[in-house]
């Protein structure tokens, strides 16, 4: 039956496994992100990683950790930023996120690397590969591990830092760890979707399941449900109306 035609092709069953692991972790931090209002912080991150994409190439060394210290350093240098001068978060991560993206088209255009921009920008679910869903899957399984042990000091970090801090909590480990997981889960979802729209993924399952209830550990069940069906729609989606997966899945989530 012509339902089940995707199935049939190899790369359509890595491309729905590589959506089904990346929507696990996205989900979970879209909540947090969400009540946190970082909105603007994963967007700033994710398109932070290009100069690191870039320089990892010009090194040798695997594009996943220059991505990952790349949206670190965009992390640390907002904050301080953020905590040395009167300039607000937004003026901060716009001017951030636009220098680093701007130093990455930089280098980019004068190393020519073997990787196309298209698929830095906008994944290539299609050419995955089983080491890139190995990669995917541990990084989504260390996202996932850390969230089901502190998502409940994650969850008044969120809320509100100065409670937090006053509770015992340690406010900026839990900001800096969240920062860290935002980095790490752009990293997983290089590949899927790309830095161009990971922010998708990293906004909206959250700014649903916030919509649809009003408890916290329920909104981060409604994230992941909503984030996997709408992940994995798209990239079946994609296969009837010969489409790329991934701007499919970005616009099943604005629907």
């Amino acid at each position: 039956m012509w339902i089940f035609e995707p199935f049939q092709f190899a790369f359509m069953n890595s491309a729905l496994l590589i959506a089904l692991v990346v929507a696990i972790p996205c989900a979970l931090l879209s909540v947090f992100l969400v009540l946190k209002g970082w909105a603007l912080m994963g967007d700033a991150m994710s398109h932070a990683v290009f100069p690191g994409i870039v320089l990892a190439w010009m090194a040798g060394l695997p594009l996943a950790v220059g991505a990952f210290v790349a949206g670190l350093f965009c992390a640390v240098a907002s904050g301080f930023l953020q905590d040395n001068s009167r300039i607000k978060q937004d003026t901060v991560l716009g001017i951030v996120f636009s220098g680093m993206f701007a130093v990455g088209l930089i280098l980019y255009i004068a190393v020519k690397p073997e990787v196309h921009l298209d698929h830095i920008l906008f994944g290539d679910m299609l050419g995955i590969t089983g080491a890139d869903i190995i990669q995917t899957s541990l990084i989504a399984a260390v996202i996932v591990g850390v969230i089901a042990v502190k998502w409940r000091d994650f969850m008044l970090f969120s809320f509100d830092p100065q409670q937090a801090q006053v509770s015992g909590l340690p406010a900026r480990w839990l900001h800096y760890g969240l920062l860290c997981m935002v980095s790490l889960t752009i990293v997983a979802t290089l590949k899927a979707v790309g830095i161009i729209l990971s922010i998708s993924l990293l906004i909206a399952p959250g700014a649903i399941a916030v919509l649809l209830t009003r408890r916290f550990s329920h909104a981060l069940l409604v994230a992941v449900v909503v984030s996997v069906l709408v992940s994995l729609s798209g990239v079946y989606l994609s296969f009837f109306i010969d489409s790329a997966p991934a701007p499919t899945i970005v616009v099943l989530f604005a629907l």
